[in-house]
């Protein structure tokens, strides 16, 4: 039992990280009335890296104290994080209604991406993961916690 723990952790890291951002996704899209095709390739490409979660994590969770599945999992959490803010930034363009671009902009991993200081904290996260490499799921439960706590207020009165 207790040789599996840490793939059973790296799974419900994963799993919820996944079902925040696809709270997040659920908000932004209801947002929007209008999916154009930058919409909907910005949507793919960030449904495609989501779908390397599990793979990340079947690995990670396998080899915790590894190099190799440590850093494909942080790349792949990077990439998700690119994806989900052309995403983001798809669905603000195509909105001409002042209001919806000022609540995505106001989404915390939108404004926590803008900041010049996330590429900072990128780099020494690397350099931690380097030395220690279950760091990477202390910095996923860190941004999963973040991406609960901080929703726009108007998020749960969702519409369709």
């Amino acid at each position: 039992m207790l040789d599996n723990l840490s793939a059973f952790i790296a799974y419900a890291i994963s799993f919820f990280f996944i079902l925040v951002a696809w709270y997040n996704h659920h908000y932004m899209f209801s947002l929007t009335r209008v999916i154009s095709k930058k919409i909907f390739w910005a949507n793919n490409i960030w449904l495609f890296v989501m779908s390397f979660y599990p793979v990340s994590t079947a690995w990670l969770g396998k080899y915790i104290d590894r190099l190799p599945p440590a850093f494909f999992y942080y790349f792949v959490f990077l990439f998700w994080t690119f994806a989900y803010q052309w995403l983001s930034y798809e669905i603000k363009s195509a909105r001409e209604n002042k209001e919806i671009k000022t609540k995505i902009e106001h989404m915390s991993i939108y404004q926590f991406t803008k900041n010049p200081i996330f590429y900072l904290l990128g780099f020494v996260i690397a350099i931690l993961i380097f030395y220690f490499p279950p760091f990477v799921l202390i910095t996923s439960v860190v941004e999963l916690v973040s991406m609960l706590i901080f929703t726009n207020e108007d998020s749960d009165k969702l519409f369709s």
